[in-house]
């Protein structure tokens, strides 16, 4: 059998690309089955540009507290339970629990504790604050790092708008992540990850804010849809796969011992009329025949019949 087939798509699960649209490539997300619930890409998007703006205004926020040039940087917006969101973070830092009004959950503002014991040095006239300990806050620590996560807290208002709708607050102090208790482990978090630079320390940072907080303003129910249009959002994706095309000579049956004493110049007898069509494959499905034509300096194939689509039996 000779077979002149287009180059088959990429098996990689990252990147493909068609000849008609080599120049756009077509990206794929690994889905994690063990966390099905994951943003929609538009939902993360704003979530996106919110804590962005967030890390700005927090920014030049603390700038202003600490007497130290500040700048903080929002590195990745993610849906995660809480008890992933609690055992990503350090057994011993800062967390300050944010209760907000109509829920239950808690949200939480969480930094190192050496950092936060800087900025407070900072804020109280050290220039370059030594190393400090990890050790957990005095009570006029704790008033002044309160008094930076209220200011934060304004600066978070101010960036979401109207996807933020109940009021948030800042609650006690936890030094302990497994501890913490801000929310039940099944509970979903929308957990922001920050780079914070005070002066010449940098350190990392989090914000997790409850999912129901913020996903009913984004129009979560809009991502549900019902079993009628499933349909129709399926063939729609997979009319956008790319799939491999092939033109094919009716198969030649022949021994083994023929296929191994094939030297250059033999003929291969090929049960194939002249006159008869190829046919056309896809993925090794036959879909209809074409004869041999031409395209510039290429060969083509010219669709002569196709095979009419049959819907499948329910």
């Amino acid at each position: 059998m000779i077979e002149t087939a287009a180059a088959p798509p990429s098996t990689s699960g990252v990147s493909t690309r068609t000849d008609a649209g080599a120049s756009a490539g077509t990206s794929a997300d690994v889905y994690d089955f063990a966390r099905p619930s994951t943003l929609a890409r538009e939902h993360a998007r704003v979530l996106e540009l919110a804590f962005e703006t967030f890390a700005r205004q927090w920014g030049t926020q603390l700038t202003a507290k600490v007497r130290a040039v500040s700048q903080v940087t929002c590195e990745s917006v993610q849906m995660k339970t809480y008890d992933e969101y609690a055992a990503s973070l350090p057994a011993l830092t800062g967390m300050v629990l944010l209760p907000i009004t109509e829920l239950t959950p808690k949200g939480v503002l969480q930094v190192p504790l050496d950092a936060a014991l800087t900025w407070v040095s900072h804020a109280l006239g050290a220039s370059k604050p030594l190393p400090t300990p990890e050790r957990t806050f005095t009570p006029i620590e704790q008033a002044l790092v309160r008094k930076i996560v209220e200011d934060a807290l304004d600066d978070l208002r101010y960036s979401f708008g109207g996807l933020l709708v109940h009021d948030v607050a800042a609650g006690g102090f936890q030094f302990n992540s497994q501890f913490a208790q801000a929310a039940q482990k099944g509970d979903l978090m929308i957990v922001a990850s920050f780079e914070i630079r005070v002066g010449d320390r940098v350190a990392p940072g989090t914000l997790a804010l409850p999912a129901e907080a913020v996903l009913p303003q984004l129009g979560e129910t809009a991502a549900h849809v019902s079993a009628a249009e499933a349909r129709h959002l399926l063939d729609e994706q997979l009319a956008n796969v790319p799939v491999g095309v092939a033109l094919r000579f009716a198969p030649a049956t022949v021994l083994p011992a023929q296929v191994l004493g094939l030297a250059v110049g033999d003929v291969l007898p090929l049960p194939h009329p002249q006159h008869r069509p190829l046919t056309i494959a896809v993925d090794g499905e036959p879909v209809g025949t074409a004869a041999v034509g031409a395209n510039g300096s290429r060969l083509a194939g010219i669709i002569v019949t196709t095979t009419a689509a049959t819907e499948p039996s329910a």
